[in-house]
């Protein structure tokens, strides 16, 4: 049984929160009110985070990546129709396209794609460019003991991610130890997600899974029914109650995009043992192991990638692979198209070819859930319009 470490990050989040929301004005561009979550214990160790004033420079990123300008804001998002969007057994993936050259193409037609359910030929219904298609991502920090080093780079990481996203696209923030952490509801005001990554502070055990169950749960209430999580960790979960069957078969459902970036040792532990954290203080296991299959299994079945760090160094690696994962959001497609007996419960296979150009490679989520209890494909997304 692990050692439960003090929980001093809730109050020292709680603590900048009061402290910075009584000296800065209201930020506009939200959806809702900063809401995080209440602390377990009243315990009063530990400091008030210092929220950065510039978060652009956050963890020494340079100027030139700071002043880059971000992508500009494309014509009227495409939908599918009223009428197919609302049919029995509707489903949507995203379908990621790449050269020999790991180039993305971008130019295909409906007609370029084959689409197999459970090894069936079936007709796709809506193919879209997502060039220009707004995302709802939800990013997901590991914030455990372990983290204290490498979160400076991580903070400096994800802003470029953030600065290099469509404008458009709404956020989250989530901070993760033994404990989940709504440090941002949703809001399209990217600036002060920016800000609340000053909030990020290491300490603790690291509650991978059950983490991205909430993230999974909140990002239902993402305005774009294209929907992706971004999740940075350097360990292996070892303070969940879910497992990660249940988050497989929980994204599966949703058709989110898991993009993974796992900051270790990606080689099994010798050890073989799970570690417990006092603080930023890690005992027993490997402090530096990341759980790569686990992140791989996690990715590659939802149709993402997993991006794996030996380690952070002055950061630009790190910083590399999230602005590579913002940039492949707006070189994809989403597909549409009709599961047959959508009323029978159960997993279907999904397979994706382009015949007519076998240089090319698909890449797709592995399968679906559908069935009565199973949320539609615009299941969370309130109000679409309607074309």
């Amino acid at each position: 049984m692990l050692f439960r470490p003090v929980r001093n990050y809730a109050i020292a989040v709680a603590m900048a929160l009061l402290l910075w929301l009584s000296t800065v004005p209201t930020a506009t561009g939200q959806q809702g009110s900063f809401a995080p979550a209440p602390p377990k214990n009243q315990n009063q160790r530990g400091g008030v985070l210092e929220v950065p004033a510039s978060p652009a420079r956050q963890g020494g990123a340079d100027s030139s990546l700071a002043s880059r300008p971000a992508p500009q804001q494309g014509p009227e998002l495409e939908l599918p129709s009223r009428a197919l969007r609302s049919q029995s057994g509707y489903e949507q993936m995203t379908v990621t396209v790449t050269d020999q050259s790991g180039r993305y193409v971008t130019g295909l037609q409906k007609g370029d794609f084959r689409l197999y359910v459970n090894g069936d030929q079936r007709p796709l219904e809506f193919l879209r460019r997502d060039t220009h298609t707004p995302v709802s991502v939800g990013i997901l920090v590991d914030t455990s003991g372990s983290m204290e080093p490498k979160l400076p780079q991580a903070r400096a990481a994800i802003a470029e991610f953030i600065r290099d996203l469509n404008p458009a696209d709404d956020l989250f923030l989530y901070a993760f130890s033994d404990q989940q952490f709504l440090l941002q509801p949703f809001t399209t005001n990217h600036d002060l997600v920016m800000r609340r990554l000053g909030l990020l502070h290491a300490y603790g055990d690291t509650a991978i899974f059950d983490t991205i169950v909430d993230g999974l749960r909140t990002i239902r209430h993402g305005r774009y029914d294209k929907k992706a999580l971004l999740v940075v960790t350097d360990g292996m979960d070892n303070a969940s109650r879910a497992t990660l069957p249940l988050v497989v078969s929980r994204a599966r459902l949703m058709g989110v995009l898991i993009y993974t970036i796992g900051i270790g040792d990606p080689t099994p532990s010798k050890t073989g043992g799970l570690g417990f954290g006092i603080g930023s203080f890690v005992f027993g296991g490997n402090r530096d192991h990341v759980d790569a299959e686990m992140l791989r299994q996690l990715s590659t079945d939802s149709g993402a990638r997993t991006y794996l760090l030996g380690e952070v160094g002055d950061g630009e690696l790190l910083r590399q692979d999230c602005v590579a994962i913002s940039s492949e959001l707006r070189e994809q497609y989403t597909a549409g198209f009709v599961v047959p007996d959508p009323a029978t419960t159960g997993y279907r296979s999904l397979r994706m070819e382009i015949p007519g150009r076998p240089d090319l490679t698909v890449r797709t989520r592995k399968g679906v859930t559908v069935g009565p209890d199973a949320p539609a494909a615009y299941a969370g997304a309130p109000n679409p319009p309607n074309p």
